[in-house]
């Protein structure tokens, strides 16, 4: 059975002088319904009928099945990066390594996409039996990883959810959140994050922190404090009182976690607190 969309191994069975038609068995001659075209350039040197081929099949401009020996950025089950490379009325078409670009309708996109912009994709058969893309992913990640707590991950923001925070895909396999409390900076679709995996769940998921564990946090937040009092000649208007907002816009840190910076900074003797802001000694 031709299978759309993967790789496979398919048998010579006859050829023509457009190239070998593949069929996955050894059938007595008749139509061509069966099997599926692998173009004569692609056909490996003194290929003979009954031979073994790996291809990827999929189909061409005009919706006949085809095979081809390249291998796609993509397939069935997968999960990667692809460049948007037009834009047009029925949707964005993407580069995936093929002759024919892979179209990703417009009811497929969870953002507006932008040519020359790469976003994460899967792939699937629509109901016209055509292969198309989806920004849709979070049903074709895994939850079968061997990270553990405390591991440092790279992934792809693929969805914001304002009550839940950002969705990541681990290694464009995995699934992960960045819960909404652990986002200290701005992010976005798209964008690459190094995080540290916080907590995996029963069912799998891993929880994402973007900052490190407490006492190495304060750490780095002690210093980059100091960076920016250095930067502003030793005075920054912000205290113990100051807004949680003000604080996170400025300092990418939640309220209690500047707040902890500053005391240690403080019981080190590098600044001093007054009721207008934080000096440096």
């Amino acid at each position: 059975m031709l299978e759309l969309g993967k790789k496979q191994k398919l048998i010579i069975d006859h050829k023509t002088d457009f190239g070998v038609y593949l069929c996955d068995h050894i059938r007595e001659r008749g139509d061509d319904s069966d099997c599926v075209l692998l173009p004569r350039k692609q056909v490996p040197r003194g290929a003979q009928i009954g031979d073994e081929i790996e291809v990827f099949v999929y189909k061409d401009s005009q919706d006949r099945l085809i095979a081809t020996t390249k291998t796609p950025m993509l397939t069935l089950g997968q999960v990667n990066a692809l460049e948007v490379v037009q834009i047009t009325k029925i949707g964005a078409f993407l580069y995936w390594g093929l002759e024919k670009d892979l179209l990703l309708p417009y009811s497929e996109q969870t953002v507006k996409v932008r040519k020359g912009e790469k976003y994460l994709f899967a792939l699937y058969i629509d109901k016209s039996d055509r292969l198309c893309a989806t920004m849709k992913i979070y049903d074709y990640l895994r939850t079968d990883s061997s990270y553990q707590e405390n591991d440092v991950v790279k992934g792809t923001v693929f969805s914001i959810n304002p009550q839940f925070g950002a969705f990541v895909a681990v290694d464009n396999c995995y699934l992960g959140l960045i819960p909404k409390n652990e986002m200290v900076r701005n992010i976005r679709i798209g964008d690459e994050v190094e995080a540290r995996v916080k907590e995996i769940r029963e069912d799998g998921k891993m929880n994402l922190s973007l900052r490190e564990k407490a006492y190495v946090q304060m750490d780095i937040d002690s210093a980059f404090i100091m960076e920016k009092l250095e930067m502003n000649r030793g005075y920054l208007p912000y205290h113990d009182k100051s807004s949680p907002e003000d604080i996170k816009e400025f300092f990418g840190m939640s309220k209690n976690e500047y707040k902890r910076a500053i005391g240690r900074l403080y019981k080190m003797k590098k600044i001093r607190i007054e009721s207008d802001g934080i000096y440096k000694v």
